[in-house]
């Protein structure tokens, strides 16, 4: 399969608009940055060993999750990143492989964040299947609200967003080396964008984040995959869809953190839809917030 980085950039594609402002979190510069910022000072900073290498965070609207990804993006305090590279679930467009969003920037009400492109080059002459797909990244939020938390905290970052579908080992793994070859020794963080269980009781939902919290803190994608497959099978519930939606992103993000070094992965925080005073508690979300360290 060919590659397209080699494309003309259009204007319309160089910068990519936001999507979700407005409506999973706050469209005025001012209130979303205050937001953002009672979110990570109300979370707890969690003295760890080791370098951070990357983050598990959510990817609802602010007013279910945001509190959840501030325990997450509160262990940026003190650390700096030239880059951060984003993995998360494309939930509207179809994509084969991977699709990455290879230059320009991604705006917010807080301002344009540069795409790394030299990176994202790279990445694409290691793994011929990771595409350059703008319209993949149009209109999907699993990775656009991930972006306040960081601008708020690394304002002079760039980023290379990649977003994902197939889950299977051969596309985890064949990405998983090409990241991680082409980060080398960069100064880049890693973030995988994913929620939990989706829509069963809450109840249930606290039962089956439970399994999935202690499989991802085995830092073993293989173990995660097994977990959650025989969890499903042998746990019917009704309007239980899956035990998370962005599994290629989680797979992959562990992957390269094995392969940068990373060595364990530590639960910040966990909650669901109903743990808000917005949330009913029939059919509920999990959230989860973890650290990648080495």
């Amino acid at each position: 399969m060919g590659i397209s980085w080699k494309r003309k950039t259009t204007q319309a594609e160089t910068v990519r608009s936001p999507a979700v402002a407005g409506t999973f979190y706050p469209d005025s510069p001012g209130a979303l940055s205050a937001q953002v910022g009672k979110f990570i000072d109300d979370a707890e900073l969690k003295e760890t060993d080791g370098e951070l290498i990357g983050l598990i965070a959510p990817h609802a609207g602010y007013v279910y999750s945001g509190h959840v990804a501030g325990y997450a993006y509160k262990q940026l305090v003190g650390h700096s990143f030239d880059t951060v590279v984003l993995l998360g679930l494309s939930h509207r467009h179809p994509i084969g492989t991977a699709a990455i969003y290879a230059r320009g920037a991604f705006r917010t009400p807080l301002g344009d964040i540069p795409i790394d492109e030299d990176l994202a080059s790279q990445m694409m002459r290691l793994n011929t299947d990771l595409l350059d797909l703008p319209p993949a990244h149009a209109e999907e939020h699993s990775l656009e609200v991930q972006l306040p938390f960081l601008q708020y905290l690394l304002p002079d970052l760039r980023i290379v967003p990649i977003l994902l579908q197939d889950d299977s080992p051969k596309n985890v793994i064949s990405l998983s080396q090409a990241i991680a070859e082409a980060i080398g020794d960069r100064s880049c963080l890693l973030i995988g964008s994913t929620d939990l269980c989706h829509y069963p009781t809450y109840e249930a939902a606290q039962k089956s984040d439970g399994v999935l919290i202690e499989a991802i803190e085995r830092f073993d994608p293989d173990y995660l995959r097994r977990q959650m497959d025989g969890y499903m099978q042998h746990h019917p519930t009704q309007n239980f869809h899956c035990m998370m939606c962005s599994t290629g992103a989680i797979y992959t993000t562990m992957r390269v953190a094995k392969a940068l070094g990373g060595n364990r992965i530590e639960t910040l925080k966990a909650a669901n839809s109903g743990d808000v005073p917005i949330g009913g508690r029939d059919q509920v979300v999990g959230y989860m917030a973890a650290g990648i360290y080495g």
